[in-house]
């Protein structure tokens, strides 16, 4: 038994880097708490949830019944729906009573994403404080979005009980004060019980990799901040040694690698996680979806290799013939001369270390490049690991950003302002709603800046990026109001449609999950006019050559997401093959652009193939 489960808590919260798993061990979780007889709810807070592709089943912003696991329920917190809900809860009681001008001007007031932040939040305080809801459950267990959106979400409770307190009722761009007013009692409810270890536990969740575990360290600091002490991690997809009958079988290069940077990973693992209760789950061979897989999750590591080994005569999978290396992508977005490329993807793809590897390779090449991120978990440094010549590196920090934000507002605005006008401006620059703007400026000046030279943007997981792009369609729809149709003007969102400016890689990995969501993000993209240029397959194993028997299998469970990807989803595609090499630092970053990195067997040197849309 897993000390995580041990006498569990009410809440169980899941979180960690994207793509570590998380969803994968909320719903074994559970499963096995069902199992032993107790009633479960199952929350999801990712607005990329697939929890109802798990259990194979529609589940959306109500609580369902979960029909083929007996005492559990499930629902999804559907950011765009709870938004909905709550603009239709402040508006319709006062539509037909007052002039349809002033409805309209509430209804736009209430459209912008930070509405969509506190409905999806107080959705999720509901869950913590309302009697009927826990009345109704033994435990609930949240599967929570990537951390960066993670700790903003729980520590929400604070920020607008904070806020509240210092308000004076005023209007916010979530509508009337004394709306969010009638929250005090549930925020501060919801704070005590996130911070009641007898109530709550944390479970951080990080693969055995050096930059999964530091998240995951930073996120245990930071909640620990705000009172969240009953904390425990759990390093999913440890992959076992090899399993021989023969002494003498030739151990395969790229899964002894596979082992060496994981070892190397968990010795260095930080400090302050050694002191918690750590547990470690087997990387599994086949996809976590339907209840028998999800039974098996905490298998020991010697039963998921011996259920595959018994298989290991099987002849050696496909290996899925490879586009260009991410070199040849870099040939045609150098040929323009300067421009945005931004990576895109769900969180744990690798955005960051391609985003990095572009820019150095165009670095290399003798031009000058900007590399930055909007990802708040993003350490473009530690990726680089070094010196590039033309190469500028930074980060769009939320909290620095919001502080130029606020020092700007207040010399314009502020400059004929008496002491009470100022102080009114303090408090509105002191909503939570502020970094939204403030990130959106700098990201735009982002944008501008690559009308002269390479900017390469890696960008926060899906879910965070789609609203920075809200933001941006926002601001363009409100400046072409403004213009009228004879008004000529250049917004950042016409930057982003333009595919001679703007050029966006969809990074995702080979498997189903990743896949599905980077097509539906590619969706949401066309929708807003931004056409992806092209998809970058990372660290494919079907396109490295292993032998292990763990690893064909999920090789062999690949080859099926590259199909579906060359079979419509890309117009332009590179499949980057798993390497045993760590790609960090220039060298290192230069061989994964050319397909060369060490221990990748089988790279390709072919175009850039074309796919049809």
């Amino acid at each position: 038994m897993n000390s995580f489960l041990d006498d569990p808590a009410r809440y169980v919260f899941f979180t960690g880097k994207g793509g570590v798993g998380k969803t994968s061990l909320a719903c074994a979780t559970a499963v096995r708490l069902c199992r032993a007889g107790a009633r479960v709810l199952l929350v999801s807070t990712d607005p990329a949830s697939n929890v109802g592709q798990v259990f194979g089943q529609r589940i959306g912003n109500r609580i369902v019944e979960v029909g083929v696991v007996p005492g559990l329920s499930a629902m999804e917190i559907e950011p765009d729906a709870a938004a909905e809900a709550y603009r239709e809860r402040v508006v319709g009681p006062v539509r037909g009573l007052l002039p349809e001008a002033e409805i309209t001007a509430i209804t736009e007031q209430l459209s912008g994403s930070c509405t969509t932040e506190i409905a999806s939040f107080n959705e999720f305080t509901a869950l913590l404080t309302d009697p009927g809801v826990m009345g109704g459950y033994d435990h609930i267990v949240f599967d929570t979005a990537p951390t960066g959106h993670t700790i903003r979400l729980l520590t929400l409770p604070g920020s607008w009980t904070d806020f509240l307190e210092r308000g004076k009722g005023d209007a916010s761009c979530l509508g009337p004060m004394a709306g969010l007013d009638k929250q005090r009692a549930v925020y501060a409810d919801a704070v005590a019980r996130l911070a009641d270890p007898a109530t709550t536990r944390l479970v951080l969740v990080a693969r055995p990799q050096t930059s999964s575990l530091d998240e995951i360290a930073r996120t245990s600091a930071e909640l620990a901040d705000v009172g969240m002490h009953n904390q425990s991690v759990v390093v999913n997809g440890v992959l076992a040694g090899p399993h021989r009958d023969d002494d003498d079988e030739e151990i395969d290069p790229i899964a002894e690698g596979f082992r060496q940077r994981q070892r190397e990973a968990l010795d260095a693992m930080p400090d302050a996680l050694r002191r918690l209760p750590v547990e470690t789950v087997p990387l599994r061979p086949e996809n976590l979806v339907g209840v028998p897989a999800l039974e098996r999750l905490f298998e020991p590591a010697e039963a998921s290799t011996a259920s595959v080994h018994a298989v290991a005569g099987a002849p050696a999978p496909h290996t899925a013939p490879l586009s260009a290396p991410l070199s040849d992508l870099v040939d045609q977005i150098e040929s323009d001369g300067h421009g945005l490329v931004m990576t895109m993807g769900k969180g744990g793809v690798g955005k960051t270390t391609v985003a990095a590897a572009v820019a150095v390779e165009l670095a290399a090449r003798g031009n000058e490049v900007h590399l930055t991120t909007t990802d708040p978990a993003a350490h473009l440094t530690d990726t680089v690991a070094g010196e590039v010549p033309g190469l500028t590196v930074s980060r769009i920090d939320p909290e620095e950003a919001s502080a130029d934000y606020r020092r700007r507002v207040v010399r314009g605005k502020g400059a004929n302002l008496d002491e009470a006008g100022l102080a009114a401006l303090d408090e509105d620059l002191r909503s939570p709603c502020t970094e939204e703007v403030a990130v959106f400026q700098a990201f735009s000046g982002v944008i501008h800046e690559s009308r002269h030279r390479f900017v390469v943007v890696d960008t926060a997981p899906t879910g965070h990026t789609l609203l920075l792009l809200d933001a941006t369609g926002s601001y363009h729809r409100e400046i072409a109001r403004q213009m009228g149709d004879g008004g000529r003007f250049t917004t950042p969102l016409m930057r982003l449609q333009d595919p001679a400016q703007t050029k966006i890689l969809i990074v995702t990995l080979a498997e189903t999950t990743p896949v599905l969501e980077a097509a539906a993000l590619q969706a949401d993209l066309r929708r807003a006019g931004i056409e992806p240029w092209a998809w970058v397959v990372n660290n494919a194993l079907a396109a490295s050559g292993t032998t292990d028997a763990v690893l064909r299998r999920r090789a062999e469970l690949e080859n099926e997401q590259l199909g579906a990807v060359r079979g419509g989803l890309a117009e332009r595609l590179s499949v980057v093959p798993y390497s045993a090499e760590d790609p960090v630092g220039p060298e290192a970053l230069r061989r994964l652009a050319s397909g060369s990195a060490s221990g990748a067997a089988g790279s390709g040197t072919a175009t850039v193939e074309a796919m049809s849309s």
